[in-house]
């Protein structure tokens, strides 16, 4: 694992850092590029290395893909350099572990080879996007095909995608978590519109790193694009959202340890009031605390690694724990280290804006222009509190079942 984090570290040095002014353009000639350094990536044994071999790409699991990560979470545009980039991560995942022969071989192999992008499909601008209980958008069984009617926004990567996994109501009278289904949705089917690109934070965006609001206007698609069976779709969400809010994590530790080294580096050499920024107690204080945030932030995550990687969700479907694993964690396991997940989700959103702050704060007025990559990382940073859950709700995620684990008379032990 060493060697793959150093080679994917030199692979960042000698391709990505030097060519992220022309990456970051929205233009023809920054596609271009982008393919030639995908291809590089490819060459060199370190293409999507979010899959198994058996699904095509480069892996061998999570706690792996948590190292990896802390060196392509550096540069916004790298996950897309080496085919890991979100949504197509977890949409590729969830086509592995759910998807039928035909479904891999018409989706997920030209996914993950990289011929075509993809979205997901879930949030409605009319409802919460924390509850998707309240999910409106509907599909129809007619004859052999799904007649789909849905208002989606904030559907990341649908400029350009060729297809969609659309969650939707198709069982209106199950249970509240067992009415929705995954359905795949090819981007040429008649009555899908591409609405808009919505700009964020200022920001349109282009191609994968678009959020867009989307309409399906009865879309019709084979009952054979169910992932799983009909009402399965929350299921399959916990299965792909978990794990895909790790791999942010993952990223985010790298974007921590570039800004802080950003902030160390302009602290030694910038001068004000008879010294450098370095001697003020005030960025001491800043530089320790955000060592010892992104010491425990890394900690946090590679623990939760490892509990994935054990639970078999890497490359398969994850087993029920035993119950002695199940006990020791202090029923922090939930079958997917539930606690776990959402603990480093709303605690490295947190330092993730706090150590960008600081550091931007270092860099003055310099901090706030395009020079540098600060002001990108927080744009992108805030984002992070809301999206994949927003921190409330994976705080009460936490409390619950921590205070569950005492009504049980198990307690909680932080091992």
């Amino acid at each position: 694992m060493t060697n793959r984090r150093e080679r994917v570290r030199a692979f960042m040095e000698e391709h990505v850092y030097p060519n992220e002014p022309a990456l970051m353009r929205e233009d023809d000639a920054a596609d271009v590029l982008v393919r030639e350094l995908q291809q590089k990536a490819k060459d060199a044994g370190l293409w999507a290395p979010h899959l198994p071999p058996a699904a095509g790409g480069s892996g061998t699991g999570f706690l792996e893909y948590a190292h990896l990560n802390e060196e392509i979470g550096r540069s916004f545009i790298a996950q897309l350099i080496f085919g890991c980039q979100a949504p197509d991560a977890g949409n590729g995942e969830i086509l592995h572990l759910y998807g039928t022969d035909e479904q891999k071989e018409r989706f997920l192999r030209p996914l993950v080879a990289g011929e075509v992008r993809s979205f997901f499909a879930m949030t409605e601008p009319e409802v919460a996007g924390s509850d998707p209980t309240l999910l409106r958008g509907r599909a129809v069984r007619d004859g052999d095909e799904w007649v789909i009617d849905a208002h989606k926004w904030f559907s990341s990567g649908a400029d350009g995608a060729a297809f969609a996994i659309v969650m939707v109501v198709t069982e209106p009278d199950a249970e509240p978590h067992g009415r929705a289904s995954m359905i795949l949705v090819p981007t040429d089917s008649p009555g899908y519109e591409l609405v808009r690109r919505v700009p964020v934070m200022g920001h349109e965006g282009r191609g994968w790193a678009t959020h867009c609001e989307t309409r399906f206007s009865g879309v019709r698609v084979p009952l054979a694009n169910t992932l799983g069976d009909p009402g399965d779709g929350f299921r399959i969400a916990q299965k792909r959202l978990g794990p895909g809010r790790v791999h942010h994590v993952m990223r985010w530790l790298g974007q921590m340890e570039r800004a802080f080294e950003l902030m160390c580096a302009r602290a030694l050499q910038r001068e004000a009031f008879g010294g450098p920024l370095a001697e003020k107690q005030t960025i001491q204080n800043w530089i320790a605390e955000s060592a010892a945030d992104i010491q425990a932030c890394r900690l946090m995550t590679l623990q939760t690694a490892e509990r994935l990687d054990a639970a078999g969700s890497f490359g398969g479907r994850a087993a029920e724990p035993r119950p002695e694993d199940r006990a020791a964690s202090g029923g922090a396991w939930g079958g997917e280290a539930r606690v776990e997940i959402s603990l480093i989700k709303f605690f490295a959103a947190r330092v993730l804006g706090e150590v960008l702050d600081r550091a931007i704060q270092v860099h003055g007025g310099l901090g706030l222009t395009e020079d540098t990559p600060l002001a990108l990382m927080w744009r992108m940073a805030r984002a992070g509190r809301i999206y994949d859950g927003p921190d409330e709700v994976h705080k009460a995620v936490v409390a619950r079942r921590i205070l569950r684990a005492f009504q049980e008379g198990d307690g909680w032990r932080f091992t």
